[in-house]
């Protein structure tokens, strides 16, 4: 399905399949990097406390 946007003299179509594709990949996309950040600060917490076992 499409819409049509008029903006004085000027005419889009939009094709709203293809933005909720985009919006579905963005998310994902925004997911997959939070997961990564997660696992990043969790190796990072590990290896301090690893780190501070040693020391002792």
């Amino acid at each position: 399905m499409s819409k049509l946007i008029i903006d004085g003299n000027a005419v889009y179509e939009i094709d709203e399949n293809c933005m909720r594709k985009k919006r579905e990949e963005r998310n994902r996309k925004r997911s997959h990097e939070d997961e990564r950040q997660k696992q990043e600060k969790r190796h990072l917490r590990d290896a301090d406390k690893n780190e501070a076992r040693r020391s002792r």
